[in-house]
């Protein structure tokens, strides 16, 4: 962990609040791309909203970075986002040329129902796609970005759950 990362990632926090809110049922989960200490985008997940399922805080990030960067390619950003990302949000970093994806809360500290596949990580997704050269760095800020999120253990709904 980098000594800015914590700096980051309550910006991703605090933009996930002030688009979402903090209830779990809006999937406040926010991204942010930063390239040489400056942030290029920032978006939070909008699946709902747009009625398309790769509208992604991650995806909506990057999609803003490109733009605003003039190139898809990125190299040398580092993507922060308040959930770990899932493999299409990896892969996608890793076709934008980022280098660094921090992450605060994980698979282990909120609801199964965020993840599609319950036994691969991300860091199974990198490791497949033979990406030595990206970094991954999680728990940043784990347990204040969990708090935005169903919990394990959590009832939530079934019309609720996401990945079902």
């Amino acid at each position: 962990m980098r000594h800015e990362d914590e700096h980051w990632m309550r910006q991703a926090h605090d933009h996930a609040v002030a688009e979402k809110g903090s209830d779990p049922a809006n999937t406040p989960i926010a991204a942010l791309l930063v390239l040489d200490g400056k942030e290029v985008a920032r978006g939070v997940n909008r699946t709902e909203e747009c009625c398309d399922a790769t509208a992604h805080a991650e995806i909506v990030t990057l999609r803003s970075g490109g733009q605003a960067h003039g190139d898809m390619r990125i190299e040398g950003a580092t993507l922060y986002s308040t959930l770990q990302p899932c493999g299409m949000c990896t892969f996608a970093s890793i076709w934008a040329g980022v280098s660094r994806i921090v992450y605060a809360a994980g698979r282990d500290d909120v609801h199964e129902m965020y993840f599609e596949d319950r036994h691969l990580s991300t860091l199974d997704y990198v490791a497949d796609a033979y990406k030595d050269d990206l970094e991954l760095v999680g728990g940043v800020l784990a347990q204040e970005c969990a708090q935005l999120y169903f919990r394990p253990g959590d009832e939530v709904p079934e019309e609720d759950q996401a990945n079902e």
